[in-house]
């Protein structure tokens, strides 16, 4: 299980068992990696002055299918686990 950093915006201070805690701060910061990990592969992973564009271009580009979209939403949990990461030091 991969550590989620806690509720990112818990509910009422004070109530005890609350029946939700709110998104966890993995979630949080996974959704704020979301638009760079898009960015990256919709439009820097395929820009024509990339060093290996024209192996690139060859490649069968299906614009956001369900692979591009796990490969996207996979990126920005990354990016979420090595933000969580970074926070312990």
């Amino acid at each position: 299980m991969n550590n989620t950093g806690g509720p990112a915006f818990p509910c009422h201070p004070g109530i005890e068992n609350p029946i939700y805690d709110g998104m966890t701060l993995r979630d949080y910061f996974a959704i704020k990696a979301l638009p760079i990990c898009y960015q990256f592969w919709m439009n820097d992973y395929y820009h024509p002055d990339s060093s290996d564009a024209d192996i690139r271009a060859e490649e069968d580009r299906s614009d956001f299918d369900n692979a591009m979209k796990q490969i996207i939403a996979e990126d920005a949990y990354d990016m979420a686990d090595a933000m969580l990461e970074a926070r312990k030091a």
